[in-house]
């Protein structure tokens, strides 16, 4: 278990160093979008490798012009992750976790997915 913590902690440090200093938008060694390349339509993950960059290096704005659902999904993941990891379980936690993560959460954060799919492939939305 402590080998698979201290894998994950060096692969994370590791993509936080590449992400932070090389930018997917002047490097060709980063993966592109198939669905992007096959159809001409963003989907709801274009730009996520150029807003982490901008993450990383502190420019909200240009972040949120990439990929504006990644960034507002952030503290959601980091809950999910932090409830997941846990140690102590209350049943205060075990509510929050059924009320965020719950069957009726995950077909609202599916639905916002889809329309956010749908709405940032019109001419209007830069997203």
């Amino acid at each position: 278990m402590l080998f698979k913590r201290a894998l994950f902690f060096f692969a994370l440090v590791f993509f936080v160093f590449i992400y932070k200093f090389y930018s997917p938008v002047d490097y060709s060694f980063f993966p592109k979008c198939p669905f992007l390349s096959l159809t001409g339509y963003k989907c709801p993950g274009c730009g996520s490798q150029r807003a982490i960059h901008h993450l990383l290096n502190f420019e909200f704005n240009l972040a949120i012009s990439q990929n504006l659902l990644l960034v507002f999904s952030i503290p959601y993941l980091l809950t999910g992750f932090f409830l997941e990891n846990i140690n102590y379980q209350s049943e205060k936690l075990i509510f929050i976790r059924k009320l965020l993560f719950g069957k009726k959460t995950i077909y609202i954060i599916l639905s916002l997915i889809l329309t956010y799919w749908v709405i940032r492939n019109f001419s209007f939305c830069n997203c």
